[in-house]
């Protein structure tokens, strides 16, 4: 806002007017930070974020994403040399990334992942399922059940851990 005799920036957020039948404001309020997006609950955030995965684009799933965001996959080393979206991560174009080399390592077409649970407690989800995807270099399948855990604040993922078997993925990438 700015004064009414002019002069600088005095305030700025957003206000929501309740208006009457007459249309003049009956009552309004004035925030001064944005609403989350209305997906903000644990549940709306983990379903629009497996929503997001199965539209398979790397930059919208990555703008669910906190920064820094917690990153682990089952593995027992921080990489890995044959699979490529093994690797530490944290920031959203880190999340990018790992989602587009994920892509591209497999072959789309014989994709079969399922959701078969979302467990939410508070801030805390599990989106249990599996996954069997060919590796485009070897035409190698695997297939492994999958638990992803994730934690949700303020309406982004600030935890991804993925757990799955990694050996499995692995072998199938070694040939």
């Amino acid at each position: 806002m700015v004064p009414a005799a002019g002069g600088e920036v005095a305030w700025t957020g957003f206000v929501v007017a309740e208006l009457g039948e007459d249309g003049r404001i009956r009552r309004d309020c004035q925030f001064a930070e944005p609403p989350l997006p209305s997906f903000s609950g644990t549940r709306a955030v983990v379903e629009e974020f497996v929503h997001r995965v199965g539209q398979g684009d790397p930059d919208r799933i990555a703008e669910l994403f906190a920064e820094p965001v917690d990153w682990r996959l089952s593995w027992p080393e921080p990489e890995h040399p044959v699979v490529p979206w093994i690797r530490p991560r944290s920031t959203r174009a880190d999340v990018a990334d790992h989602f587009r080399m994920l892509g591209s390592a497999c072959v789309p077409e014989e994709s079969d992942v399922r959701v078969d649970r979302i467990l939410v407690d508070g801030t805390d989800a599990v989106v249990l399922g599996t996954s069997a995807q060919t590796v485009k270099l070897t035409g190698n399948r695997f297939a492994t059940g999958v638990a992803v855990c994730l934690t949700v604040s303020g309406g982004l993922i600030t935890r991804y851990h993925v757990y799955e078997d990694s050996l499995a993925v692995a072998e199938a990438f070694a040939g």
